[in-house]
């Protein structure tokens, strides 16, 4: 073997190594973001808790479609690689992770509340109600329930822990985040076969200005929120 061929390979292996050890280097601070993560439901499953159900949802801000909760019970020993606050997963990293979630988790339920209840009843009920359904789709019934931020909520009867920023906090509610985002992404992404105008499967429903022009230019569809874009039609 010439000596231009045995530097060549040594280049390579040396180029591998460091790849390898960045590589390690990154699992291992992606090990410890989890470990962080599941701090607070490791404290509690100590205290003789077995199962422990993370709550959210997608899309209380919307101008048009529904609002999206989840509920999900992880074991114990889950430690899905890139399971975070859905807001901080990107669109096809999520639809990778939903997979893996419902696959792994123990149980799952999704509540989906459309936008004439989220009219009838206000956001913040319509979030409510959503919720219950997806409790009430849970087997086997969780110990405890950990939510994002509500209170007053009907969980039919199970005890729960309201915690502020719970999807960046605590693994089972951003493993719901991201049931939550991506039922709702879809559901949005179907719509916009029936309402390409108004361009739902980019923004999803949200108030951009792409969205607000398209309902200037078109008006309303019966998939939008009478109640959240009132001022955008009255101007």
């Amino acid at each position: 073997m010439k000596i231009k061929e045995i530097e060549t390979i040594s280049k390579r292996l040396s180029l591998l190594i460091v790849i390898l050890r960045e590589e390690n280097r990154m699992k291992e601070k992606e090990e410890q973001r989890l470990i962080q993560l599941k701090a607070i439901e490791e404290e509690i499953h100590n205290s003789g808790v077995e199962y422990i159900c993370g709550i959210d949802e997608a899309g209380r801000g919307p101008l048009a479609g529904p609002v999206v909760i989840a509920a999900a019970i992880m074991p114990r020993n889950s430690m899905i690689e890139g399971v975070n606050d859905s807001k901080k997963v990107s669109e096809k990293k999520r639809e990778e992770l939903y997979e893996i979630i419902t696959k792994e988790a123990i149980s799952y339920g999704v509540g989906i509340i459309d936008q004439k209840e989220i009219d009838r009843i206000n956001i913040l009920n319509a979030t409510k109600e959503g919720l219950t359904m997806a409790v009430k789709e849970l087997n086997p019934r969780p110990d405890l329930i950990i939510v994002d931020a509500l209170t007053k909520i009907d969980t039919d009867g199970i005890p729960y822990q309201s915690i502020i920023k719970g999807d960046a906090k605590c693994y089972s509610i951003s493993a719901a985040s991201i049931i939550a985002k991506v039922t709702r992404d879809r559901i949005m992404r179907e719509w916009d076969k029936v309402y390409p105008q108004y361009g739902f499967e980019k923004h999803k429903g949200y108030g951009t200005a792409a969205h607000i022009s398209a309902i200037k230019e078109n008006g309303l569809c019966p998939l939008h929120r009478l109640s959240f874009v009132k001022n955008i039609i009255n101007k």
